[in-house]
């Protein structure tokens, strides 16, 4: 099989979507036939590239949105495996991608009281809750993985704005969740591809005009790059 970010990552997403987790560096050097050190490298680019989060010291994968190899606040189970979403919108383009019936189990705000999200025939059937996104997107990947802890679950918008004067967050931008499914069918649609590629820019803009989401959260400088 040939090596490079495409056929990498859509390696390592199919073993999340299958088994709830990330393949080990050795099972994907021993699956491209390459070294575990041409593997690691070939994993580092993907990383700059950022199609993948890993873990400082041993290199093995820590995240590949929508899933996380490591708990977090995002319980997906369904009747066959489950998996951790780093997000509520991971949670959701998860779930898009998993395409079964299954239940998102986390907490609002990351505080006591639990919430659960249920996608039932290809349908979000709790459409009341709201999404609140603190972080710029334009700075999102300055830590990714801080940012993503921070898109959380929440019943209404006062308590988004209790919550960010108790945790001194600023108020970002509050979407429904509603929203943020559809969104995330669209965003996560090529994940599973052969021939995937990291949204550009560009494309990412578009991508957030064509949903409606605008703002100072959603600005996205004009440049080449990807997103």
């Amino acid at each position: 099989m040939l090596l490079n970010h495409s056929t990498l990552h859509c390696h390592i997403m199919q073993s999340f979507v299958d088994t709830g987790t990330a393949p080990t560096i050795d099972e994907m050097a021993t699956a491209f036939a390459v070294s575990t050190t041409e593997l690691t490298a070939a994993l580092e680019d993907l990383q700059d590239y950022h199609g993948v989060v890993l873990q400082p010291k041993s290199k093995e994968v820590w995240v590949m949105h929508p899933f996380s190899a490591a708990p977090t606040n995002f319980f997906i189970k369904a009747d066959h495996c489950c998996w951790w979403g780093n997000c509520a919108w991971c949670s959701m383009g998860a779930a898009a991608l998993l395409k079964c019936d299954l239940t998102i189990t986390t907490t609002a705000g990351a505080e006591a009281k639990q919430l659960i999200v249920k996608v039932k025939d290809g349908q979000l059937e709790q459409n009341s809750l709201l999404v609140h996104f603190p972080i710029p997107m334009q700075h999102a990947w300055d830590n990714v993985t801080y940012t993503c802890s921070n898109m959380l679950l929440f019943e209404s918008e006062q308590d988004i704005l209790n919550w960010c004067q108790r945790h001194r967050m600023p108020v970002g931008d509050i979407q429904p969740l509603q929203k943020i499914w559809q969104f995330s069918q669209v965003w996560y649609g090529n994940h599973m591809r052969q021939d995937w590629h990291k949204w550009t820019i560009d494309e990412a803009r578009a991508m957030f005009q064509q949903f409606g989401l605008q703002g100072p959260i959603w600005d996205l400088p004009v440049q080449q790059g990807r997103f």
